[in-house]
């Protein structure tokens, strides 16, 4: 059984993103959620090519719930994405966002808990953990200041 469900929450990170994404536009939070599929669950190995054609001319919130249900299928079918996603959803439930920012929290969790066991990582799972947080954290911040968001 894989160590990443024996982890209490509480170690993984103190870092809580959910309480900031409502601050943001949708434009924000779509370019947020590109960051977190395109580059940071790409960098640690997982393969996904979007579909352009789905994602063409689509206002951010639809672009956001397109290019995370694509990400999701094509991720979802190992192990650690099943894994991920329970993690994921149980901890995106309890955060009770609505709309494109649960949305938003989801992949980000997502991802938070399948970058660990992609094949890149050379990190033990806590390490891995608390740095792909602190990742998203720095972007997220890297965002807000481009569009003026105080977090």
């Amino acid at each position: 059984m894989s160590t990443l469900l024996k982890l209490p929450m509480s170690t993984t990170s103190n870092i809580e993103l959910h309480t900031y994404l409502p601050r943001f536009p949708d434009e924000a939070l779509k370019e947020f959620t590109d960051w977190c599929i395109l580059e940071q669950a790409i960098a640690a190995g997982y393969e996904f090519t979007p579909d352009l054609k789905k994602l063409e001319e689509l206002e951010p919130a639809y672009y956001i719930e397109e290019l995370v249900d694509q990400f999701v299928k094509a991720t979802r079918s190992s192990i650690e994405g099943g894994l991920a996603i329970l993690l994921a959803g149980k901890e995106a439930d309890g955060n009770a966002l609505k709309g494109i920012p649960i949305v938003v929290d989801f992949v980000s969790l997502y991802v938070k808990y399948l970058v660990p066991k992609g094949p890149n990582n050379t990190l033990p799972t806590n390490e891995k953990l608390a740095q792909v947080a602190q990742e998203q954290f720095d972007k997220l911040s890297e965002i807000a200041t481009k569009y003026g968001i105080k977090m």
